[in-house]
Protein backbone atom coordinates (compact mmCIF):
# COMPACT_ATOMS: atom_id res chain seq x y z
CA UNK A 1 0.00 0.00 0.00
CA UNK A 2 1.29 3.44 -0.92
CA UNK A 3 2.32 5.94 1.73
CA UNK A 4 -0.06 8.79 1.04
CA UNK A 5 1.35 12.15 2.12
CA UNK A 6 -0.55 14.26 -0.41
CA UNK A 7 -2.78 15.75 2.30
CA UNK A 8 -4.30 15.12 5.71
CA UNK A 9 -7.65 14.95 3.89
CA UNK A 10 -6.89 11.30 3.05
CA UNK A 11 -7.34 10.19 6.66
CA UNK A 12 -9.74 7.35 7.35
CA UNK A 13 -12.19 7.45 10.28
CA UNK A 14 -11.15 5.73 13.48
CA UNK A 15 -12.97 2.59 14.68
CA UNK A 16 -14.66 4.72 17.37
CA UNK A 17 -15.91 7.09 14.68
CA UNK A 18 -17.37 4.22 12.66
CA UNK A 19 -19.17 2.95 15.77
CA UNK A 20 -20.48 6.43 16.51
CA UNK A 21 -21.81 6.72 12.96
CA UNK A 22 -23.68 3.44 13.26
CA UNK A 23 -25.19 4.34 16.62
CA UNK A 24 -25.97 8.01 15.94
CA UNK A 25 -29.36 9.36 16.95
CA UNK A 26 -30.71 11.31 13.99
CA UNK A 27 -33.45 13.71 12.90
CA UNK A 28 -34.11 16.23 10.15
CA UNK A 29 -31.38 18.84 10.52
CA UNK A 30 -33.12 21.40 8.30
CA UNK A 31 -35.85 21.47 10.94
CA UNK A 32 -33.19 21.58 13.67
CA UNK A 33 -34.28 18.12 14.83
CA UNK A 34 -31.04 16.17 14.57
CA UNK A 35 -29.76 15.78 18.16
CA UNK A 36 -26.29 14.65 17.10
CA UNK A 37 -25.79 17.64 14.82
CA UNK A 38 -27.08 19.92 17.57
CA UNK A 39 -24.63 18.38 20.04
CA UNK A 40 -21.72 18.83 17.62
CA UNK A 41 -22.60 22.46 16.93
CA UNK A 42 -22.93 23.25 20.64
CA UNK A 43 -19.61 21.51 21.36
CA UNK A 44 -17.84 23.52 18.66
CA UNK A 45 -19.27 26.76 20.04
CA UNK A 46 -17.97 25.91 23.53
CA UNK A 47 -14.53 24.94 22.26
CA UNK A 48 -14.14 28.18 20.29
CA UNK A 49 -15.75 30.42 22.89
CA UNK A 50 -18.38 31.50 20.39
CA UNK A 51 -22.15 31.85 20.79
CA UNK A 52 -23.19 29.33 18.16
CA UNK A 53 -21.97 26.78 15.65
CA UNK A 54 -23.10 25.45 12.28
CA UNK A 55 -22.23 22.11 10.67
CA UNK A 56 -21.41 22.30 6.96
CA UNK A 57 -20.22 19.74 4.44
CA UNK A 58 -16.78 21.20 3.72
CA UNK A 59 -14.29 23.90 4.57
CA UNK A 60 -14.91 25.60 1.25
CA UNK A 61 -18.64 25.77 1.99
CA UNK A 62 -17.86 27.00 5.49
CA UNK A 63 -15.67 29.83 4.25
CA UNK A 64 -18.10 30.79 1.49
CA UNK A 65 -21.18 30.76 3.73
CA UNK A 66 -19.25 32.88 6.23
CA UNK A 67 -18.23 35.47 3.64
CA UNK A 68 -21.77 35.65 2.27
CA UNK A 69 -23.11 36.09 5.80
CA UNK A 70 -20.61 38.86 6.59
CA UNK A 71 -20.66 40.84 3.36
CA UNK A 72 -22.79 42.05 0.49
CA UNK A 73 -22.49 42.04 -3.28
CA UNK A 74 -19.88 44.54 -4.43
CA UNK A 75 -17.99 44.57 -1.14
CA UNK A 76 -14.37 43.50 -0.84
CA UNK A 77 -12.94 40.47 0.89
CA UNK A 78 -9.47 41.51 2.06
CA UNK A 79 -7.22 38.45 2.20
CA UNK A 80 -3.74 37.15 1.44
CA UNK A 81 -2.61 36.27 -2.06
CA UNK A 82 -1.44 32.88 -0.77
CA UNK A 83 -4.63 32.13 1.18
CA UNK A 84 -6.66 28.99 0.61
CA UNK A 85 -9.78 31.06 -0.06
CA UNK A 86 -8.03 32.87 -2.91
CA UNK A 87 -5.95 30.01 -4.30
CA UNK A 88 -8.22 26.97 -4.01
CA UNK A 89 -11.88 27.90 -3.63
CA UNK A 90 -12.74 28.64 -7.26
CA UNK A 91 -13.37 32.33 -6.71
CA UNK A 92 -16.66 31.28 -5.13
CA UNK A 93 -17.25 34.51 -3.20
CA UNK A 94 -17.05 36.39 -6.49
CA UNK A 95 -18.88 33.84 -8.62
CA UNK A 96 -21.79 33.27 -6.25
CA UNK A 97 -21.73 36.28 -3.94
CA UNK A 98 -20.62 39.11 -6.19
CA UNK A 99 -17.85 39.97 -3.72
CA UNK A 100 -14.47 41.31 -4.79
CA UNK A 101 -11.34 39.43 -3.67
CA UNK A 102 -8.81 42.12 -2.74
CA UNK A 103 -5.48 40.38 -2.17
CA UNK A 104 -2.53 41.69 -0.22
CA UNK A 105 0.95 40.08 -0.23
CA UNK A 106 1.48 37.21 2.18
CA UNK A 107 4.65 37.12 4.27
CA UNK A 108 6.61 33.83 4.38
CA UNK A 109 5.28 33.24 7.91
CA UNK A 110 1.66 33.43 6.74
CA UNK A 111 0.95 36.88 8.14
CA UNK A 112 -0.29 39.80 6.09
CA UNK A 113 1.65 43.06 6.44
CA UNK A 114 -0.41 45.21 8.77
CA UNK A 115 0.23 48.31 6.70
CA UNK A 116 -1.00 46.48 3.60
CA UNK A 117 -4.20 45.43 5.38
CA UNK A 118 -4.77 49.00 6.52
CA UNK A 119 -4.09 50.35 3.02
CA UNK A 120 -6.54 47.89 1.47
CA UNK A 121 -9.41 49.35 3.51
CA UNK A 122 -10.79 52.20 1.44
CA UNK A 123 -11.88 54.98 3.74
CA UNK A 124 -14.81 57.37 3.28
CA UNK A 125 -12.33 60.13 4.22
CA UNK A 126 -11.06 59.96 0.64
CA UNK A 127 -14.37 61.35 -0.56
CA UNK A 128 -13.81 61.41 -4.32
CA UNK A 129 -12.09 58.04 -4.67
CA UNK A 130 -14.37 56.38 -2.14
CA UNK A 131 -17.20 56.39 -4.66
CA UNK A 132 -15.01 54.65 -7.23
CA UNK A 133 -13.73 51.89 -4.97
CA UNK A 134 -15.54 48.76 -3.88
CA UNK A 135 -16.27 49.17 -0.15
CA UNK A 136 -14.59 46.84 2.35
CA UNK A 137 -16.65 43.97 3.69
CA UNK A 138 -14.53 41.51 5.67
CA UNK A 139 -10.90 40.69 6.48
CA UNK A 140 -9.79 37.04 6.26
CA UNK A 141 -6.89 35.28 8.00
CA UNK A 142 -5.70 31.66 7.84
CA UNK A 143 -4.17 29.52 10.61
CA UNK A 144 -2.26 27.30 10.19
CA UNK A 145 -1.26 28.64 6.80
CA UNK A 146 -1.27 25.91 4.17
CA UNK A 147 0.85 27.45 1.41
CA UNK A 148 3.33 28.80 3.95
CA UNK A 149 4.17 25.30 5.16
CA UNK A 150 1.70 24.96 7.99
CA UNK A 151 2.91 28.18 9.58
CA UNK A 152 1.44 29.10 12.97
CA UNK A 153 0.29 32.72 13.23
CA UNK A 154 0.56 33.98 16.79
CA UNK A 155 -2.42 35.30 18.79
CA UNK A 156 -0.62 38.63 19.22
CA UNK A 157 -0.72 39.13 15.45
CA UNK A 158 -4.45 38.35 15.43
CA UNK A 159 -4.93 41.02 18.09
CA UNK A 160 -3.22 43.57 15.83
CA UNK A 161 -5.41 42.71 12.85
CA UNK A 162 -8.49 42.80 15.08
CA UNK A 163 -7.56 46.31 16.21
CA UNK A 164 -7.42 47.45 12.57
CA UNK A 165 -10.77 45.79 11.87
CA UNK A 166 -12.40 47.48 14.88
CA UNK A 167 -11.19 50.91 13.77
CA UNK A 168 -12.96 50.40 10.46
CA UNK A 169 -16.00 48.51 11.73
CA UNK A 170 -15.14 45.32 9.84
CA UNK A 171 -15.59 41.66 10.79
CA UNK A 172 -12.64 39.25 10.73
CA UNK A 173 -13.14 35.70 9.46
CA UNK A 174 -10.60 33.00 10.25
CA UNK A 175 -10.08 30.08 7.92
CA UNK A 176 -9.07 27.78 10.75
CA UNK A 177 -9.11 24.56 8.76
CA UNK A 178 -6.05 23.46 10.75
CA UNK A 179 -6.48 25.72 13.78
CA UNK A 180 -6.15 22.79 16.17
CA UNK A 181 -2.71 22.09 14.70
CA UNK A 182 -1.76 25.66 15.57
CA UNK A 183 -3.15 25.27 19.09
CA UNK A 184 -1.25 22.04 19.73
CA UNK A 185 1.99 23.39 18.27
CA UNK A 186 1.78 26.58 20.35
CA UNK A 187 0.44 24.91 23.48
CA UNK A 188 -2.52 27.29 23.55
CA UNK A 189 -6.31 26.77 23.48
CA UNK A 190 -8.05 27.70 20.23
CA UNK A 191 -9.72 30.56 22.10
CA UNK A 192 -6.34 32.33 22.13
CA UNK A 193 -7.06 33.03 18.45
CA UNK A 194 -10.85 32.96 18.22
CA UNK A 195 -11.22 35.71 20.83
CA UNK A 196 -9.80 38.10 18.23
CA UNK A 197 -12.05 37.14 15.28
CA UNK A 198 -15.72 37.45 14.45
CA UNK A 199 -16.09 34.01 12.95
CA UNK A 200 -14.07 30.86 12.34
CA UNK A 201 -14.27 27.82 10.08
CA UNK A 202 -12.87 24.57 11.50
CA UNK A 203 -12.24 21.45 9.42
CA UNK A 204 -13.04 18.05 10.91
CA UNK A 205 -11.84 15.94 7.98
CA UNK A 206 -8.14 16.82 7.93
CA UNK A 207 -5.90 15.97 10.87
CA UNK A 208 -8.89 15.27 13.12
CA UNK A 209 -9.73 12.34 10.80
CA UNK A 210 -13.51 12.66 10.56
CA UNK A 211 -14.78 11.46 7.16
CA UNK A 212 -16.58 14.66 6.23
CA UNK A 213 -17.54 18.11 7.45
CA UNK A 214 -16.51 21.46 8.85
CA UNK A 215 -17.94 23.87 11.40
CA UNK A 216 -18.63 27.59 11.36
CA UNK A 217 -18.68 29.33 14.72
CA UNK A 218 -19.46 32.92 15.64
CA UNK A 219 -22.13 35.22 17.11
CA UNK A 220 -25.66 33.81 17.07
CA UNK A 221 -26.99 36.34 14.57
CA UNK A 222 -24.08 35.65 12.22
CA UNK A 223 -24.66 31.89 12.45
CA UNK A 224 -28.34 32.45 11.65
CA UNK A 225 -27.32 34.26 8.46
CA UNK A 226 -24.74 31.59 7.66
CA UNK A 227 -27.40 28.90 8.07
CA UNK A 228 -29.47 30.66 5.43
CA UNK A 229 -26.41 30.86 3.18
CA UNK A 230 -25.81 27.14 3.70
CA UNK A 231 -29.35 26.48 2.49
CA UNK A 232 -28.83 28.70 -0.56
CA UNK A 233 -25.67 26.75 -1.38
CA UNK A 234 -27.53 23.44 -1.20
CA UNK A 235 -26.03 22.48 2.13
CA UNK A 236 -29.22 21.84 4.06
CA UNK A 237 -29.02 18.25 5.33
CA UNK A 238 -31.56 15.81 6.67
CA UNK A 239 -30.51 12.93 8.96
CA UNK A 240 -26.99 14.31 9.18
CA UNK A 241 -26.22 12.84 12.59
CA UNK A 242 -24.51 9.90 10.91
CA UNK A 243 -21.77 12.23 9.64
CA UNK A 244 -21.85 14.60 12.62
CA UNK A 245 -21.18 11.79 15.11
CA UNK A 246 -17.54 11.27 14.05
CA UNK A 247 -17.10 15.03 14.33
CA UNK A 248 -17.86 14.79 18.03
CA UNK A 249 -15.21 12.08 18.35
CA UNK A 250 -12.83 14.30 16.36
CA UNK A 251 -13.21 17.26 18.72
CA UNK A 252 -13.09 15.22 21.92
CA UNK A 253 -10.55 12.50 21.12
CA UNK A 254 -8.35 13.51 18.18
CA UNK A 255 -6.93 16.93 19.03
CA UNK A 256 -4.08 15.96 21.35
CA UNK A 257 -2.77 13.31 18.95
CA UNK A 258 -1.96 16.03 16.40
CA UNK A 259 1.36 16.39 18.24
CA UNK A 260 2.26 12.98 16.83
CA UNK A 261 1.75 14.28 13.30
CA UNK A 262 4.00 17.22 14.09
CA UNK A 263 6.77 14.91 15.33
CA UNK A 264 6.49 12.85 12.17
CA UNK A 265 6.74 15.97 10.04
CA UNK A 266 10.05 16.76 11.77
CA UNK A 267 11.34 13.32 10.80
CA UNK A 268 10.51 14.07 7.18
CA UNK A 269 11.97 17.57 7.26
CA UNK A 270 15.22 16.58 8.96
CA UNK A 271 15.65 13.60 6.66
CA UNK A 272 15.10 15.71 3.55
CA UNK A 273 17.37 18.52 4.76
CA UNK A 274 20.42 16.32 4.32
CA UNK A 275 19.70 15.40 0.69
CA UNK A 276 21.66 16.97 -2.16
CA UNK A 277 19.62 19.33 -4.31
CA UNK A 278 16.84 19.64 -1.72
CA UNK A 279 16.04 22.82 0.22
CA UNK A 280 13.96 22.69 3.42
CA UNK A 281 13.40 25.48 5.92
CA UNK A 282 13.56 23.48 9.15
CA UNK A 283 12.54 26.44 11.30
CA UNK A 284 9.31 26.76 9.33
CA UNK A 285 8.22 23.17 10.04
CA UNK A 286 6.11 23.52 13.18
CA UNK A 287 3.05 21.46 12.38
CA UNK A 288 2.19 18.64 9.97
CA UNK A 289 3.15 20.21 6.62
CA UNK A 290 6.57 20.00 5.01
CA UNK A 291 7.31 21.90 1.81
CA UNK A 292 10.65 21.28 0.13
CA UNK A 293 12.20 22.65 -3.02
CA UNK A 294 14.16 20.97 -5.79
CA UNK A 295 16.03 22.47 -8.73
CA UNK A 296 13.09 23.18 -11.03
CA UNK A 297 9.43 22.56 -11.78
CA UNK A 298 10.44 19.81 -14.20
CA UNK A 299 12.55 18.16 -11.51
CA UNK A 300 9.66 18.33 -9.04
CA UNK A 301 7.38 16.67 -11.58
CA UNK A 302 9.92 13.91 -12.14
CA UNK A 303 10.44 13.30 -8.41
CA UNK A 304 6.69 13.19 -7.80
CA UNK A 305 6.15 10.66 -10.61
CA UNK A 306 9.05 8.41 -9.60
CA UNK A 307 8.05 8.53 -5.93
CA UNK A 308 4.53 7.39 -6.87
CA UNK A 309 5.96 4.39 -8.74
CA UNK A 310 8.01 3.57 -5.63
CA UNK A 311 4.94 3.74 -3.37
CA UNK A 312 4.93 7.32 -2.09
CA UNK A 313 2.30 9.93 -2.99
CA UNK A 314 3.20 13.62 -2.61
CA UNK A 315 1.75 16.90 -3.88
CA UNK A 316 3.36 19.13 -6.49
CA UNK A 317 3.09 22.65 -5.08
CA UNK A 318 4.41 24.41 -8.16
CA UNK A 319 7.63 26.35 -8.83
CA UNK A 320 9.80 23.35 -7.98
CA UNK A 321 8.15 22.71 -4.63
CA UNK A 322 6.70 19.47 -3.29
CA UNK A 323 4.48 19.11 -0.22
CA UNK A 324 4.23 16.33 2.35
CA UNK A 325 1.50 16.23 5.00
CA UNK A 326 1.50 13.85 7.96
CA UNK A 327 -1.75 12.61 9.45
CA UNK A 328 -3.61 9.89 11.33
CA UNK A 329 -2.60 6.55 9.83
CA UNK A 330 0.99 7.59 9.07
CA UNK A 331 3.61 6.26 11.45
CA UNK A 332 7.27 6.93 12.15
CA UNK A 333 8.42 4.09 9.93
CA UNK A 334 6.28 5.39 7.08
CA UNK A 335 8.08 8.71 7.35
CA UNK A 336 11.51 7.11 7.33
CA UNK A 337 10.56 5.04 4.31
CA UNK A 338 9.26 8.17 2.59
CA UNK A 339 12.62 9.90 3.13
CA UNK A 340 14.43 6.87 1.68
CA UNK A 341 12.19 6.86 -1.40
CA UNK A 342 12.69 10.58 -1.97
CA UNK A 343 16.43 10.23 -1.44
CA UNK A 344 16.59 7.64 -4.20
CA UNK A 345 14.47 9.83 -6.49
CA UNK A 346 16.43 13.05 -6.10
CA UNK A 347 19.81 11.32 -6.52
CA UNK A 348 18.89 9.93 -9.93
Amino acid sequence: MAIDLRSDTVTLPTPEMRQAMAAAEVGDDVFGDDPTVNELEALAARVTGMEAGLFVTSGTMGNLASLLAHGQRGQEVILGDESHIFQYENGSASALGGMVLHTVPTNPDGTLPLEAVEAAIHSPAHHYHFYHWAPPGVICLENTHNRCGGAVLEPSYFAEVAAIARRHGLPVHLDGARLFNAAVAAGRPVTAWTEHVTSVQLCLSKGLAAPVGSLICGPADFVDRARRMRKILGGGMRQAGVIAAPGIVALTKMVDRLAEDHRHARILAEGLAGLPGVTVDLEAVRTNIVIFRVASAAEAERVQAEAAVAGLLVSDFGAGRLRLVTHYGIGEEDCRRAVAILAACVRR
